[in-house]
């Protein structure tokens, strides 16, 4: 199967998109014509661009309103199609793509369609092209990819061809049965889109939120597999209008694409097992069990700060680096190891970003075959001098500049404290353990344009889900939130991100020059007992207003003694069912950081409705310039 990636996918000027999607190591490209028409330059020029980076061009797109016009436009119409013909030699590519009418003035009319498209094929014949009919889901006549396939039937020409493009079969819930049938060698050229399920006219869902492959919600394994079931094994692109990627940078979505294909085929050979030609060979999915710990970078000043909290939280020292300046701080399965090292990774990480996580470690079921899928999936691999008799983790590069370890069982890495760290004699007289018993989640605040590159990133490499996209109102403005999970809830990882400028996640981002972790939820069995603890341990908790207590007395069933409760704990509730969810948190720390404690009894979700009043109280406490005090 030969991929591409259509232009119109990146931001840039057409070189850049071009050097992008070589380095993202495609082969085939689709021209955008917009693209052509505005570069400064000739379409020669063009195509000895393209060959100089070793790319092919596949496709020249779109050719508009084309099929049913009347005289005098249909010799208008054809009269175009030459030229383009014309350019198309100049650009060295001999394949036409053309969209279904949408102008007032096309007649309906599959025979008439037919026609037209017999003699465009006859045209592009003469000249060694090709052409291929794609029915756009707002087509005046055609908008069903069933009638473009009988359009195309009907035409009976070796240089006609099918478009079938995913996102308008998916995105108009048309069956996908009629696909199967489909001859393989009249399905000229596969387009493929994802995009979150949305209620709104099919132009402007189509020209603002199309994504990639794993991505969105449109049924795409379902394309896929009806696709598959063609035996089809030609030209197969990406094309996505989307602003969050015109607004990012073209290597990074190019990059993206090349996963998102590289995981979309993947999946569908193993689901088929059939295989897909010219595919490597990748290891299943990562099982992932949870977070072994996560890693502070932090100099001496932020440390000493910092520990104080983490031995108010419960936590205790138990154990140093071997050879760094390193600890390791415990309570329950939870570890948090703070690295203030003169040294290395996390050295330039905390020059760079401050105080900060700078690594997590991830447990999954096999580490060596998870980083082989990383690579495979283009992850940016990551490794650095160890000690002698020190383990070797493998990572890769992870938000903002930061790594993600992994570790399993089978290759020995969990005896990482074991071989790593000195471990620290203490006595249960020694600590005030809370009883936090382990990361329930993990909060991840990026910049607008990164949301959907680190979505990829996990569902491609990790065994988890993914959520619907939710609204979370701040007092700055809307941040939009997502989750991905295992299925166990072993491991849950909350991605937030703002077009707004003054929401907590955004302000975050400027603290700490760049994309981060934000918050880490913490879990225990008695969240009473536990904040009761807290303040015995000085642990100052973020003050939830009176107003809220008053609202949840009037919405719920609570006796007088538990709302009591909650309101002296400054604890949040939130119920589905029968099940229930209380948190609290910590007030906001240095560089934006804060921590959450949860106690879930058999809730699944993570108090979205409670959202907005943690954020109106944290913004109360750290006014930003501009932002008014509340």
């Amino acid at each position: 199967m030969q991929t591409a990636i259509a232009t119109v996918c990146l931001s840039g000027t057409l070189e850049e998109k071009l050097q992008a999607i070589a380095a993202a190591q495609f082969k085939g490209v689709e021209i955008f014509e917009n693209d052509l028409l505005s570069f400064n330059g000739t379409p020669t020029d063009v195509r000895r661009m393209v060959e100089d980076l070793g790319l092919v061009t596949s496709v020249f797109q779109p050719f508009r309103d084309f099929e049913g016009m009347p005289e005098p436009q249909r010799a208008k119409v054809f009269s175009r199609a030459e030229r383009k013909f014309d350019v198309m030699q100049e650009l060295g590519c001999d394949f036409l793509m053309v969209c279904s009418n949408v102008s007032s003035d096309s007649l309906g009319g599959i025979d008439r369609a037919a026609a037209d498209f017999r003699e465009l094929g006859e045209r592009a014949a003469a000249r060694g092209m090709r052409v291929a009919f794609e029915a756009l889901a707002w087509g005046r006549h055609v908008n069903d990819y069933r009638d473009a396939w009988e359009v195309v039937r009907r035409a009976d020409h070796p240089a006609v061809g099918l478009v079938l493009d995913s996102f308008h079969i998916l995105a108009r819930g048309t069956d996908l049965t009629a696909i199967r049938s489909i001859p393989k060698d009249k399905i000229f050229l596969v387009q493929m889109a994802d995009a979150p399920v949305l209620s709104m006219d099919y132009l402007s869902w189509s020209r603002h939120y199309r994504c990639f492959p794993g991505q969105g919600e449109l049924a795409v394994d379902a394309f896929m597999d009806a696709l598959q079931a063609t035996g089809f094994d030609g030209l197969l692109s990406l094309e996505i209008f989307n602003d969050r990627f015109r607004a990012g940078s073209a290597r990074s979505v190019a990059v993206d694409g090349q996963r998102s294909l590289l995981f979309m085929l993947d999946q569908l050979q193993k689901r088929t097992a059939v295989p897909v030609t010219g595919l490597p060979v990748l290891p299943p999915w990562a099982t992932c069990q949870g977070v072994e710990f996560v890693e502070f970078a932090m100099d001496e000043r932020s440390a000493s700060a910092f520990e104080h909290v983490l031995t108010g939280l419960g936590f205790v020292k138990a154990g140093t680096h071997r050879s760094k300046e390193v600890t390791r701080w415990r309570q329950g399965n939870i570890n948090i190891v703070v690295n203030c090292d003169k040294e290395g990774f996390a050295h330039s990480f905390n020059i760079t970003h401050g105080p900060a996580v700078c690594a997590l470690a991830l447990r999954v079921d096999d580490a060596p075959a998870t980083i082989e899928r990383a690579l495979g999936l283009l992850d940016q691999p990551f490794q650095q001098a160890v000690g002698p008799g020190e383990l070797d983790i493998p990572a890769v590069r992870g938000l903002g500049g930061s790594l993600i370890y992994f570790i399993d069982r089978k290759s020995g890495l969990d005896r990482l404290w074991d071989r790593d760290f000195e471990p620290i004699e203490y006595s249960n007289g020694d600590s005030a353990e809370a009883g936090l018993t382990t990361f329930d989640h993990l909060s991840q605040s990026m910049f607008y344009e990164e949301m959907l590159t680190w979505l990829l990133f996990y569902v491609s490499l990790l065994d988890v889900k993914k959520t619907p996209v939710q609204a979370v109102i701040d007092p700055g403005g809307v941040v939009q939130s997502q989750v991905v999970e295992t299925q166990d809830g072993s491991f849950r990882l909350v991605l937030n991100a703002s077009q707004s400028r003054h929401t907590q996640s955004s302000r975050f981002l400027t603290d700490m020059f760049g994309s981060g972790v934000q918050h880490i939820a913490l879990a225990t069995t008695d969240i009473f007992a536990t904040v009761e603890q807290l303040k015995v341990n000085g642990v100052e908790l973020l003050p939830i207003p009176e107003n809220y207590y008053e609202d949840l007395e009037a919405r719920t069933d609570l006796s007088e003694e538990d709302l009591s409760r909650l309101q002296a704990g400054d604890i949040l509730y939130d119920r589905d069912g029968a099940a229930e969810f209380f948190q609290v948190y910590t007030k906001t720390l240095e560089n934006g950081f804060f921590f959450e404690i949860v106690e879930r009894r058999d809730y699944q979700g993570f108090g979205a409705a409670n959202a907005p009043i943690r954020l109106a109280a944290q913004t109360r406490l750290a006014p930003h310039p501009g932002m008014p005090r509340l």
